[in-house]
């Protein structure tokens, strides 16, 4: 039996503004979070993800009241990213209506910050993110603080590690594609993929549905995370589905 795939709205997030850049650079304001994310669960979205793209550069994080105004307008799973660097942070994430946390700079920096979270919320909860970008021998390297940093370690090894330390669920960020509209990095997902035995989120590159199907065929992504597409209105959440499903890849049901 095909495995269904989820369609993930991804909002990354710089103080109060929705913005998108391309390799995690060269930020673009693009509104209000809060419209966008309304904007996409009424297109039917299966779960949104929050990216505070500049948390982890000042040891904050400024999603929790983003979070908490979300929650009373969306109704699907939110899963909130950046800056998060201690239980505590999770707690209070979750209190605001978060469901899951992903966590980069942090679990690079305290890899049992990954089992601390899922002793206490469950390994659900706990999402290990991953930016990665190729090296020039044909691996991919980890990065932390938004794609800035190098963090010396091998991304799929990282992934392999981070799921042995409890994570539920694995995000993996192409920084090379990350805004091209030229694909996700399909190699990149299946070595991860392949790796691990829970779900694997492609992110990064999306441009046309050939990119999606690659993705969830080749790269055995079981979830895809769309922005650029979406914030452009290129397509939407429900379009999408449409054609994913008339090209034979069963859906997550909304």
């Amino acid at each position: 039996m095909k495995k269904s795939v989820r369609l993930i709205a991804r909002l990354d997030i710089k103080g109060p503004n929705l913005i998108k850049g391309v390799h995690l650079e060269g930020l673009r304001v693009m509104g209000d979070p809060q419209d966008y994310a309304r904007r996409y669960y009424e297109q039917g979205a299966d779960e949104l993800l929050y990216v505070d793209v500049v948390a982890s550069l000042y040891g904050r994080s400024k999603l929790t009241e983003i979070v908490r105004r979300a929650a009373h307008d969306v109704f699907v799973p939110m899963t909130v990213a950046g800056g998060i660097r201690t239980v505590e942070d999770v707690t209070d994430l979750l209190r605001a209506g978060a469901d899951k946390v992903a966590i980069n700079t942090a679990a690079v920096h305290r890899p049992e910050l990954i089992s601390e979270i899922a002793r206490r919320f469950g390994a659900q909860c706990m999402v290990l993110s991953i930016e990665a970008k190729r090296r020039p021998d044909g691996r991919w390297e980890a990065y932390t603080d938004c794609g800035r940093e190098m963090s010396g370690l091998d991304a799929v090894e990282w992934a392999r590690r981070g799921v042995a330390l409890g994570a539920g669920e694995v995000l993996v960020t192409s920084i090379d594609r990350e805004g091209t509209r030229k694909g996700y990095d399909v190699e990149l997902t299946r070595e991860i993929s392949d790796a691990v035995n829970v779900p694997v989120i492609a992110s990064g590159g999306y441009g046309q549905m050939e990119h999606l199907l690659d993705v969830v065929e080749r790269g055995q992504a079981d979830a895809v995370a769309l922005a650029d597409a979406l914030h452009y209105k290129r397509t939407t959440l429900d379009q999408v589905r449409a054609e994913a499903m008339s090209r034979g890849v069963v859906m997550r049901n909304v």
